[in-house]
């Protein structure tokens, strides 16, 4: 699955971090980001973290989380 984060939508609540912990985590300027280890084969993440992805994108206060299979 692959994750987008729309950095105009996203507050930094790091919401989707407490959530998702081993998928999301803010950088330096408090924008959500998908952690490398997180990617399984390419750029798509882990199938096995779908349900915590899930998780993030019904939780983020901002909707700034799309997931695409």
């Amino acid at each position: 699955m692959h994750i987008t984060i729309d950095p105009d939508l996203c507050e930094g609540n790091a919401v989707c971090e407490a959530l998702a912990p081993l998928v999301f985590e803010l950088d330096d300027q408090d924008q959500a980001r998908v952690l490398p280890e997180a990617h399984g084969p390419g750029d798509e993440v882990a199938e096995e973290h779908r349900t915590l992805v899930e998780r993030a994108v019904g939780g983020c206060p901002r909707l700034a989380i799309d997931v695409l299979d």
